[in-house]
């Protein structure tokens, strides 16, 4: 997730332009892998391979332990959604699941919930099946021995109406979907967790008037009476939290982007001229993009504005997820809404391309993501979107934020009922500031080298807090592990590099530059509420709300930067300052809103965990980095 992101439209009747392929040694890199990765995943996470028979199981996550399943791979999605036309009334589904068993299975679970489940087949045998908490355990009519390919048939239902928290989410005319971190389960059953990605096929069957869209690249529409069928297929594995679907009165924009990318943008039909001038800058977002860290790792990308109060921005894979407020409040300075835009569109390479092996891991998301909104803002803002001032004010926040949510790579557990609530500001400024002290530390020429060499080598794949460490060291030719313990896992943070000077709050501060005038802040015409899905704050000027903002989910602490939700109105920032409770890229009024509930106290062990020193994976269940989105 990342402060409010947006994209643009396109005419449904007209394929996006296909562009030529680059070699393939991606995808055959990410076929080669796949074993090792989840093999390796388990390992990490302290888990044995064969799952438990019966009820709930998960991958041992720290931060969400029933999430996911052992036993099997997917390796594939084929999704068919039946839409009346009625955001308010459950749909029929048909779920196709393919998948490589890794364990002997005579039972395997998917995460599921939110719908009922009429019948399942396994290799075309009905199977049994019997809900257990949001796990979903099947018995097949058969043993499986490991190495076997599984196709797993599910006929169910999904309820849009939801709880509020992820999932689907309903529009002015329709749906969208928002499903970080944990929701993409109460929408279809799936292994949901970002270690096993698989490649998506989508079907939606809706009525004509309606325009649909998911992932991935359109591969046609039939018509049958008064509906039509749209199908959409990814050519890149993509995590279950990263699928999107959008079903509404829509207008599809095409366009290309650098060497003949096609850019397909979804919009409100009615708001479409309104929105155009947005949806024109994407071309120019990616080209800058690609030059700071390399070719753009997806088939396709776009803008998708949904007409819908959401509190965020999403990045889901191809297709980022952007509320209309933020394009149309006509408040905020247009390069602080293109900076959210960024947020999203980084998060393609940093999230999305490169998932996290396990939530604790989100860090390595939503850091590089903030990190690049700041700096385009800087590039392209005024004087109030300086990158050092505002990694002044978020090291000057950083201990608290620490105290709050944990370490950069050792969050705290979410709190009771908001699992959205590992998105707090140690995750987005707080982590890009650790970016900002290695810069500092191995040269700009060094880092630059990293990203570049970081997105290209886990491309379509999965990697943790320390694969990022052995590759920085690798890269700056030194040692880096005790700078990263103290930066990603100390409760307190180490003194910048090249900046004596900085002082923590409660500290003798430094004083700020001159020339920090405030950013302007945005009205919000009324209070938005928290949405389920995380919230990215962005550094822009922070809104001057009208009125007396609901209450979040969480306290939000008192920042100098712009805090999209908060529990009270909020405070106008010095300039643009570091995303506090968490960069809200879903914000009402297009004001960054904080993701986080109310912070959950952290197990015992969670800060200060070392270092992994030397190869790739971490040990234990929170032994490395965490998750950014998202997202959103």
């Amino acid at each position: 997730m990342s402060l409010p992101p947006r994209r643009p439209p396109g005419d449904p009747a007209r394929a996006v332009p296909a562009r030529a392929p680059r070699a393939p040694r991606g995808r055959l890199r990410w076929a080669a892998r796949r074993a090792a990765v989840l093999g390796l995943a388990a390992a990490c996470l302290g888990l044995t391979v064969p799952p438990s028979p019966g009820g709930a199981q998960g991958l041992g996550d720290r931060l969400f332990p029933t999430l996911g399943n052992t036993g099997y791979d997917v390796t594939s999605y084929d999704v068919s959604l039946d839409y009346s036309g009625h955001n308010d009334r459950p749909m029929n589904v048909t779920t196709v699941i393919t998948a490589e068993a890794t364990a002997e299975l005579d039972q395997l679970n998917l995460d599921f919930a939110r719908g009922t489940v009429r019948s399942v087949t396994i290799g075309g045998r009905p199977a049994g099946h019997e809900q257990h908490g949001e796990d979903l355990v099947l018995t097949p009519a058969f043993h499986v021995s490991r190495g076997q390919e599984l196709k797993i048939s599910v006929q169910h239902t999904t309820d849009p109406r939801g709880k509020g928290d992820g999932g689907w989410i309903r529009t002015a005319d329709g749906l969208a979907m928002a499903n970080q971190a944990d929701a993409a389960h109460r929408v279809f059953p799936c292994n949901d967790h970002p270690s096993d990605k698989a490649l998506f096929t989508f079907r939606i069957t809706a009525p004509q008037q309606l325009t649909a869209v998911a992932n991935g690249l359109p591969q046609g529409t039939a018509t049958r009476a008064a509906h039509r069928t749209w199908t959409y297929r990814t050519s890149h594995p993509m995590a279950t939290e990263l699928a999107q679907v959008s079903i509404g009165k829509s207008s599809v924009l095409l366009r290309n982007g650098p060497h003949g990318l096609p850019i397909r943008d979804v919009v409100p039909t009615a708001d479409r001229p309104a929105l155009a001038r947005w949806l024109a800058r994407t071309p120019d977002h990616l080209a800058w993009m690609e030059r700071k860290v390399g070719p753009y790792p997806f088939e396709a990308y776009g803008v998708l504005i949904a007409d819908a109060r959401t509190g965020f921005e999403l990045e889901t894979q191809t297709l980022s997820l952007f509320e209309k407020p933020l394009f149309s409040g006509g408040q905020l300075p247009d390069w602080y809404v293109e900076s959210v835009m960024v947020h999203e569109l980084a998060h393609q390479w940093f999230g999305d391309s490169v998932s996290p092996r396990r939530w604790s891991d989100v860090w390595l998301n939503e850091a590089h993501a903030t990190w690049y909104e700041a700096l385009y803002a800087q590039e392209r803002g005024d004087k109030r979107a300086s990158l050092e001032t505002r990694m002044q004010r978020a090291y000057q926040q950083s201990n608290g934020w620490r105290a709050e949510g944990g370490p950069p790579a050792a969050p705290k557990v979410p709190s009771p009922g908001q699992k959205i609530s590992i998105f707090r500001p140690v995750v987005y400024d707080g982590s890009a500031l650790v970016l900002y002290a290695l810069r500092q530390k191995i040269g700009p020429a060094a880092f630059e080298r990293l990203e570049r060499e970081w997105v290209a080598r886990h491309r379509d794949g999965v990697a943790d807090t320390a694969d990022f460490v052995k590759l920085a060291s690798e890269v700056a030719g030194q040692n880096l592990d005790d700078f990263f313990q103290g930066w990603l896992y100390s409760t307190r943070t180490p003194p910048m590099p090249g900046h004596p000077d900085w002082r923590p709050a409660g500290a003798t501060t430094a004083p700020v530059p001159k020339g920090t005038a405030e950013a302007p802040a945005p009205k919000p015409a009324a209070p938005v509420h928290k949405t389920s899905a995380p919230v990215r704050k962005p550094v822009a000027p922070a809104p001057k709300p009208a009125a007396p903002v609901h209450k979040t989910a969480a306290p939000v602490h008192k920042t100098v930067a712009p805090v999209h939700k908060t529990m009270a109105p909020v405070r106008k920032p010095a300039a643009p300052a570091p995303r506090t409770t968490a960069p809200v890229h879903k914000t009402a009024v297009g004001t960054p809103a904080p993701k986080a509930a109310a912070p959950a106290p952290a197990p015992k062990g969670t800060a200060g965990t070392p270092v992994a020193r030397g190869t790739g994976a971490a040990s234990g269940a929170g032994g490395a980095a965490a998750r950014p989105g998202k997202p959103a």
